[in-house]
């Protein structure tokens, strides 16, 4: 399959579904009539989430339930961008080496366009938040991860939202629970996102935030707007990374009710209000004490006090596609982790360009805390530089917790050969380098002081390098067993197909 050739063909959700239909194996369809409350998630638990979702699970196919109980025109898909190997494909780029593409793409960006009202879809059919029977949880099929969250959950949505004192734009993903007909909660992770830079300043100046939420986007978007600072600092429009990617501009189009803008080909756009000075118990409708599965692989508790967007209106397409995602999945793994590769990769690179040879943001730390870096050393000199590269790369991305470097010859990508490399290559006393009390991730719950009291604050860690490269000066003693170099596919081209 030439995927560089189909790299032009996805422009937005549907573009993304049809090439996904064209190629065996990654996307497949039901009318069985399902639950959107917990049951969708629940059944795509066993067809492809992965992650660090609990077994039996798997990396699978997208899938689209064309029957969701509740809402009459609407479809759900979920698991778009659960699988590298889909991500490569929607995106145009061979899978083992995206942190590169994206690299490219975010040093190389192309600003949003805005596009006519009357030429953008999103707006097909529109929905007042002043009618009488105007009800957010009615019109948009968000679902629940489990049956203990908190309530339905926009998981992809692209919140807009421009800074109130200087104009300028960011994109960023949120977590979003349908707390009533027109309210929707939104959660922020402390000191992490732009956005909340925004709704600072605004609530300041005792002003509500004009937001918008896009649900169903070109899988460009979705990837781009998860770049972080400082890869993405302050000030960066990271729907300037989609439009690299893709090579066009992102198109947006002004909102109805608000002032701010919203993706134009969205399948959803939601235009609301952050209210100042307002904040919701996430979990008032539940009170379970829990909010979502979060990429760790637990349920986050529920927050106590979230700032509240009020809804103005909701626009769609005609018979409308809204997406979703379970969230310890393999998708989040890609949305957040292949941005995280492009970070370490452009940090590192910058101080000693051709030593770092790839980056894998692994499965099991959710894309954010586990890196696997493959480090090439040369020369008698380059020895030592590989724990540099883990120093840069923990600078490149905050969140990062644990940092496994290895050679040249071990794949990366594959588990069993990390691990390998661990047993082989690795000696605890002297191959492991702590970095206690830094900052990392309020999300993981070992990281508290009640786990360990060296810890001062909840979020707080200790970062860990594994150095499984062997010393340069042992390189000899440390060969692999070569075999000979044979075509497989004479022997068993059922299994080894000509690409």
């Amino acid at each position: 399959m030439d995927i560089e050739n189909k790299k032009q063909k996805v422009t937005d959700l549907r573009s993304a579904i049809e090439l996904l239909k064209s190629v065996p194996g990654q996307l497949i369809e039901t009318d069985e009539p399902v639950e959107p409350l917990a049951e969708l998630c629940g059944v795509y638990r066993h067809v492809g989430a992965g992650g660090t979702v609990m077994r039996p699970t798997q990396t699978g196919p997208a899938m689209i339930f064309n029957k969701v109980k509740g809402h009459k025109d609407a479809r759900v898909i979920i698991g778009v961008l659960a699988s590298r190997e889909r991500v490569g494909l929607l995106l145009g780029a061979k899978p083992e080496r995206l942190g590169f593409f994206l690299n490219e793409a975010v040093t190389h960006p192309i600003q949003p366009v805005t596009i006519p009202q009357d030429k953008a879809v999103c707006q097909e059919v529109v929905h007042y938040a002043d009618e009488p029977d105007f009800d957010i949880r009615k019109l948009v099929p968000a679902p629940t991860n489990t049956e203990e969250d908190a309530g339905p959950y926009i998981t992809l949505g692209m919140c807009y939202a421009s800074d109130p004192e200087n104009g300028e734009s960011d994109v960023t993903i949120h977590r979003l629970c349908l707390q009533s007909k027109d309210e929707i909660s939104m959660y922020f992770v402390p000191g992490a996102r732009h956005l909340n830079v925004f709704r600072e300043k605004a609530e300041k100046a005792g002003k509500p935030l004009p937001i918008s939420i896009s649900i169903g986007v070109d899988p460009a978007i979705e990837i781009a707007a998860c770049f972080e600072p400082p890869t993405t600092p302050l000030g960066y429009n990271e729907l300037s990374a989609a439009g690299a990617i893709r090579n066009n501009a992102v198109e947006l189009v002004q909102c109805l009710t608000i002032g701010e803008k919203a993706i134009a080909n969205a399948e959803y756009v939601i235009e609301g209000e952050l209210l100042p000075g307002i904040r919701v118990k996430e979990d008032r409708n539940t009170n379970t004490g829990k909010a979502m599965p979060e990429f760790p692989g637990y349920t986050g508790p529920a927050n106590p006090e979230v700032p509240v967007i009020k809804v103005k209106a909701v626009t769609h397409r005609r018979n409308p596609i809204m997406q979703t995602c379970i969230g310890p999945s393999e998708e989040h793994v890609n949305m957040a982790g292949i941005p995280t590769e492009a970070s370490i990769i452009q940090m590192v690179n910058k101080a000693m360009p051709g030593k770092l040879l790839n980056v894998y943001a692994h499965s099991s730390g959710g894309g954010k805390y586990m890196a696997v870096l493959q480090f090439k050393k040369s020369i008698p000199s380059d020895e030592g530089r590989q724990r540099q590269a883990a120093l840069l790369a923990f600078s490149a991305f905050s969140e990062l917790k644990h940092v496994i470097l290895v050679d040249e010859d071990v794949d990366l990508f594959d588990s069993n050969d990390v691990l390998w490399a661990l047993n082989t290559r690795y000696q605890g006393d002297v191959d492991t380098i702590f970095i206690p009390g830094v900052r990392c991730h309020p999300l993981d719950p070992s990281q508290n002081p009640s786990y360990n009291p060296l810890l001062k604050d909840k979020g707080i860690s200790c970062k860990v390098i594994f150095d499984c490269t062997v010393p340069f000066h042992l390189k000899e003693r440390f060969k692999r067993s070569k075999f000979k170099d044979v075509d497989p596919a004479r022997f068993a081209p059922e299994l080894f197909k000509t690409k």
